[in-house]
């Protein structure tokens, strides 16, 4: 890591952490409020030996990443909420395929076209999934452009040791923002000579050896082997569900209210929390960081002196079915939410959170 720190606004910062993590190809289309990244990539990607390209929609640019996958490079893709939605039939394939994609959602306010303004309604997108049949995707939730950074940095060969989709679920705030960040070394990009050996599944040409012809597929017409593949498929995500599970906690010894929130929200309810000490009241805090798997032994580390478990939360609730599984029947759940595009203050969440607390 270079130790000087640099002035980015979050959306060309994400960019940047994907061309230094080794991401050669990127494929997208502009929405707000990630437009950043697709000009930065315009600019940077093909001075540094990658290939930038504009794709007429976001289906075509979710299908452009699967054919560059499967010839074995190493693909960033980004859009915000809507984008994502018309991704999700490749994103299925992608799983299905087990081809390695790294994808950015900068999202923003819904249903449908929604608003511009930042949201994390897309929690059921994200982690159940938009496409057909089982599969799952790796999601992680960053709370700073630092963060975010640092975990677009790892994606990228993350994907690759997973064979599979790994997402990035970031709001718009983070997409807008500027912070300081400690930008990653650059790791080197694949030599296409070099990807038959380190990507053994990639369709690189067999010559005239058809020993070596490889096929990626979607398609399993025998019910007997499409049940085979799928099986195969879990195994990995039980894998997944032990190594990939990630979170931070706060302060929850002693704490009356737990508050649990990711991402922008994780650091607003920071600040309630030392608003409710001033007024006397303990107040903890779990930050899922991988939203899939999702960290339900978190829960386990809630003290003695709980008396409720908040979900905070842009969107109508959509995280707390999650919080539901982790606390159980332990301690009643409550909900903390603006959607459309609002945000609240910490004083708001701080206000309420007390209101919840004196009429239990």
């Amino acid at each position: 890591m270079t130790r000087e720190k640099v002035l980015m606004k979050g959306n060309e910062a994400f960019a940047e952490a994907a061309i230094r993590g080794g991401a050669q190809f990127y494929f997208g289309y502009p929405i707000t409020p990630q437009n950043e990244i697709p000009e930065y990539m315009s600019r940077e990607l093909p001075r540094r030996g990658g290939a930038f390209l504009q794709a007429e929609s976001e289906l075509a640019a979710i299908n452009m990443a699967y054919g560059a996958a499967a010839a074995g490079g190493s693909v960033f893709i980004s859009s915000s909420s809507p984008g994502i939605a018309l991704m999700q039939e490749g994103l299925s394939f992608l799983c299905s395929a087990e081809l390695p994609v790294v994808l950015l959602n900068v999202s923003r306010g819904g249903p449908g076209i929604g608003g511009i303004q930042p949201g994390q309604a897309d929690y059921f997108q994200a982690t159940r999934g938009g496409g057909n049949g089982d599969y799952r995707i790796i999601v992680f939730a960053p709370a700073s452009i630092q963060e975010a950074v640092g975990l677009i940095y790892e994606a990228i060969p993350l994907a690759d040791t997973w064979q599979n989709p790994v997402a990035i679920f970031a709001d718009g705030i983070l997409g807008q923002m500027m912070e300081p960040v400690v930008l990653p070394e650059p790791r080197p990009f694949t030599p296409y000579d070099e990807i038959a050996e380190r990507k053994p599944w990639a369709l690189t040409g067999y010559g005239k050896d058809p020993a070596r012809r490889r096929f990626i597929k979607s398609l399993r017409l025998q019910p007997e082997e499409l049940e085979a593949h799928v099986e195969k498929l879990f195994e990995k995500y039980a894998r997944a569900e032990k190594e990939l599970c990630r979170y931070e906690t706060a302060d929850l010894e002693d704490a009356e209210i737990v508050f649990v929130a990711f991402g922008t929200v994780s650091r607003l309810t920071r600040e309630a929390m030392e608003i409710l000490e001033g007024r006397g009241i303990k107040a903890g805090l779990i930050r899922p960081i991988s939203l899939w798997p999702f960290p339900y032994k978190a829960f386990d580390e809630i003290g003695k002196r709980a008396k409720v478990v908040i979900s905070a939360e842009l969107s109508m609730g959509q995280m707390i079915d999650d919080v539901r599984i982790g606390v159980g029947r332990r301690l009643p759940i409550r909900l903390i939410h603006r959607t459309g595009g609002m945000v609240p203050s910490s004083l708001e969440i701080a206000d309420r959170a007390e209101a919840i607390l004196r009429g239990l």
